[in-house]
């Protein structure tokens, strides 16, 4: 079964948190590859690094929505303001996994906003 499909198993989810999931579990996988590929070259650590972090904040976010936490809206905000700031530092680097990891951390950002939204 995908993720996708998982997810949508979940009745009581909205359309928003639904994608918001799914967009956070990406995010994570990317953040995870991209901070594995920096490893090791001291111009990259703060890419790691922050990498890590988002890493880290999305998967728990996909697992507050999952189960309808209350304080799963609070996180999205700050899910949002870190995938901002690492996309950025990413798209400062020319490798492929960091232009990867920008551009799934921008949708991962966007539909957590749209969820603190709806």
């Amino acid at each position: 079964m995908s993720l996708a499909e998982t997810v949508s198993e979940i009745g009581r989810l909205s359309d928003e948190q639904r994608e918001c999931i799914e967009n956070c579990t990406e995010a994570a996988q990317a953040c995870e590859w991209c901070a594995d590929e920096c490893l090791g070259d001291p111009e990259m650590e703060g890419c790691a690094r922050l990498c890590r972090d988002v890493a880290d904040l999305t998967s728990l976010h996909a697992r507050f929505m999952a189960r309808d936490s209350a304080y799963s809206t609070s996180l999205a905000g700050v899910c949002a303001e870190a995938c901002e700031a690492c996309a950025e530092e990413c798209e400062r680097h020319q490798a492929e996994h960091c232009q990867v990891c920008a551009k799934v951390l921008k949708t991962c950002a966007e539909s957590c906003r749209k969820m603190i939204a709806a």
